[in-house]
């Protein structure tokens, strides 16, 4: 009896993957916590310690340089794979009629939008009956802190800085920006997670595991720069410290747990099967939809169209920041070329 050759490079079952190098994989765990934790962590500990005096400008890179790195992601190392993996031959003849990767991510866009939209109608009307007005986008202002999920609030009765800050203290309406900056990065690190969870089952059964391992260990330490500059930037009251922390600890963690959930499965879990390449296509394409709306409005638009103080700065200035978000950006689009 003939056999389909194709039939018999691909493998759509469990069948598992690669089992060589198990030490070497194990290790590479504790690798990958290191270098995701500390991309992270480094951001949110250097701008809150007082020995550490690290300067603006490169609070500055790593801010402009992570927005560059998650728009690169959403597209590189997202879209693209969810692209390939619905796409896949061992899905069935009708996963191939429609672009269902795009579909996803077209969704997830608008779901984003619609939730934020929702969110921050509810909840200016909400400080409406308080007095107040929230401008959640900061257009009022000109300092680069006070733009995006952070917004902006006013006193409608008392105009003066002073005022309005000796009133925010324990007051409802800084608990509603607190938290309108709180869900605003946890949809980024949401996307972010997913996709980390994803890249690490991966590489526990890649057979090009040791180039894999070389790329992940860049690609998570920037991803957790970018994420770790936006923690940093929080600008939340004393109840809600801990949640930066929180944050890059959760990020570091991610792709370790997924590899060790590979490693357990190693012997059942094919990347390539039917199973895992509709799951990890939906999930890639969700994401991808999350990052490329928090990566071109929350932080692109409102960086430099939204942001006064960035409009209004220097030539230099203007060039470094979009100097450093598009190194952030060749970096990552460049690791899209081993992983």
């Amino acid at each position: 009896m003939d056999t389909d050759p194709v039939a018999d490079e691909i493998n759509c079952g469990s069948g598992g993957g690669a089992d060589t190098l198990f030490g070497l994989r194990v290790a590479s765990i504790f690798i990958i916590l290191v270098g995701s934790t500390a991309g992270a962590l480094f951001p949110v500990l250097a701008r809150r310690s007082s020995w550490l005096h690290v300067p603006k400008s490169m609070f500055d890179f790593a801010k402009y340089f992570g927005s560059g790195v998650i728009i690169a992601t959403a597209f590189i190392h997202l879209l693209d794979p969810a692209l390939e993996a619905l796409g896949s031959e061992c899905l069935a003849p009708g996963w191939s009629e429609y672009p269902y990767a795009l579909a996803l991510c077209l969704l997830s866009i608008f779901m984003i939008f619609i939730v934020e939209l929702v969110a921050f109608r509810w909840g200016t009307a909400k400080l409406a009956k308080l007095g107040l007005r929230h401008d959640p986008h900061g257009h009022n202002v000109g300092s680069h802190v006070s733009h995006g999920p952070e917004g902006e609030l006013i006193n409608e009765q008392e105009k003066t800085k002073a005022d309005v800050e000796s009133q925010s203290s324990g007051n409802p309406m800084y608990t509603e920006s607190a938290m309108a900056q709180i869900i605003g990065v946890a949809t980024l690190e949401f996307g972010v997670v997913l996709h980390s969870v994803l890249i690490g089952m991966t590489l526990a059964v890649d057979e090009d595991f040791k180039v894999l391992l070389v790329v992940v260990v860049f690609h998570q330490t920037f991803e957790g720069l970018g994420v770790g500059s936006r923690l940093a930037f929080l600008h939340l009251s004393p109840t809600y410290n801990w949640v930066p922390l929180f944050g890059a600890i959760l990020y570091g963690l991610t792709t370790p747990i997924g590899i060790a959930a590979g490693l357990g499965v190693r012997t059942t879990y094919n990347p390539g099967s039917t199973t895992a390449s509709i799951v990890s296509g939906v999930m890639d394409a969700l994401s991808a939809g999350i990052l490329l709306y928090t990566g071109l409005v929350e932080l692109l638009a409102h960086d430099f169209l939204f942001n006064k103080e960035m409009m209004n700065a220097s030539n230099g200035k203007l060039l470094y920041a979009l100097g450093s978000m598009l190194l952030g950006c060749g970096l990552m689009a460049l690791l899209g070329r081993w992983a």
